[in-house]
């Protein structure tokens, strides 16, 4: 049984995927730091100055300054600041995603779209399969020159 294991585990499948799944999560976390850091300060100061991380309803109606403070205090509250940022870095990823594998499917096509040089040719006269450099027909003997 552990033979089998080892045999799957080495597999080239299983390492691609695992390999694609710790590159994602890396990458993930990369656009969530742009998200966050780079693309929200911008965007939250051309609409006044808003942290879209700090944007919350208070449910318990207790008036506090940050989501932070209501959050050590258990208020309840509906964080969408939060939720927008989640959004976007969706957003980002799966466009990110998209362009990749538009990318790989466009490789594949040419790739496929490549035909090979044809090695054979029929027989004028008889109509018989022969090698694309014969000179002379093997089944009905005629000259092809």
């Amino acid at each position: 049984m552990f033979k089998e294991f080892k045999e799957f585990a080495l597999r080239g499948n299983v390492m691609d995927m695992a390999i694609g799944i710790i590159l994602g999560g890396a990458f993930g976390k990369i656009v969530s730091s742009f998200v966050k850091d780079v693309l929200m300060p911008p965007l939250g100061m051309m609409l006044g100055g808003v942290d879209f991380a700090n944007l919350f309803i208070d449910l318990g109606h207790k008036g506090y300054a940050t989501l932070e403070a209501a959050r050590e205090a258990g208020a309840p509250v509906i964080a969408y600041g939060v939720f927008l940022n989640t959004v976007i870095d969706f957003i980002l990823i799966a466009f990110a995603i998209f362009i990749v594998v538009k990318q790989i499917n466009r490789m594949k096509r040419q790739e496929e779209a490549a035909p090979a040089e044809p090695t054979t040719k029929n027989c004028p006269f008889c109509l018989m399969e022969i090698p694309i450099e014969a000179t002379r027909c093997g089944h009905c003997t005629a000259d092809l020159r």
